[in-house]
């Protein structure tokens, strides 16, 4: 068994931001625009906007990965048009991944899911596969399913964080609860699991969104792994900046740096 070199490949100064791009499978086409339909053009963001790392599926990275940001390939994935109990399943092996120039593989749980078994186990060959060739495993880990009601509850993002540390991942990818002081709680159940906020979908306006990172990074939150608010956005390499300068520079958004 290789020695993990863990997440820290990823991080600057013990922070980092990921910029997602798995929707398109995900999601379909209706969160593209001309520009950002490009898997080309989310490369330029990842590099220019100061990326530590970015998230395709394999085709996507088979064909478009440049090696310009260190690359993590999430393994599963599912279409949005089935509208019974989520489940996603394994589409690319760590084997692959790794040929295709991987530094960490992602995979996503529906906790609360009928199906969550099946994922859990699936999560668990998985991780050890990856502990084979020494890469991190990043989980995101989303309450979902008609045994959820509400996804962003203190309760169940904190479930979802200690899922994580549970099932052995490196990192995980949860959502926001609302405020500080009950992500703290999330970020304290994942022990010493590095937790990423997801960005998820496109926010009102930029303010609310840097708003809700800066909440998470106060919480203690790793990062932010974040798609549609960044490659969404009219400006997408300054929005990415703005995040660094929050996540990894610990910098306030009401600071002169943000007008």
């Amino acid at each position: 068994m290789r020695t993990v070199k863990g997440i820290d490949e990823f991080l600057t100064d013990g922070r980092s931001i990921l910029l997602a791009y798995d929707q398109g499978l995900e999601h379909g086409p209706t969160d593209f625009n001309e520009k950002n339909l490009d898997p080309a053009y989310i490369m330029e963001i990842a590099e220019k906007g100061g990326f530590n790392g970015v998230i395709f599926q394999k085709g996507v990275a088979e064909k478009y990965y440049d090696g310009r940001v260190p690359l993590i390939i999430k393994v599963n994935g599912k279409a949005n048009l089935y509208k019974g109990e989520p489940v996603s399943k394994q589409i690319c092996s760590v084997e692959e991944a790794v040929s295709l120039g991987a530094k960490a593989v992602g995979y996503t749980i529906y906790l609360g899911s009928q199906f969550e078994a099946d994922m859990f186990a699936e999560f668990g060959k998985l991780h050890e596969d990856a502990r084979k060739y020494g890469l991190p495993v990043i989980a995101w880990i989303y309450p979902r399913g008609a045994a959820i009601k509400n996804d962003t509850a203190p309760e169940i993002v904190a479930y979802a964080a200690r899922t994580g540390l549970e099932l052995g991942a490196d990192a995980v990818k949860i959502k926001y609860t609302g405020d500080p002081k009950t992500f703290s709680w999330a970020v304290r159940n994942a022990g010493k699991v590095k937790v990423y906020m997801s960005g998820g979908p496109k926010a009102p306006t930029e303010h609310d969104f840097l708003m809700q990172v800066e909440g998470a990074i106060q919480a203690g939150a790793t990062g932010l792994a974040v798609g549609r608010n960044v490659w969404q956005s009219e400006d997408p390499v300054a929005t990415a900046k703005r995040l660094r300068q929050i996540v990894i520079e610990g910098k306030r958004i009401e600071q002169p740096a943000y007008h």
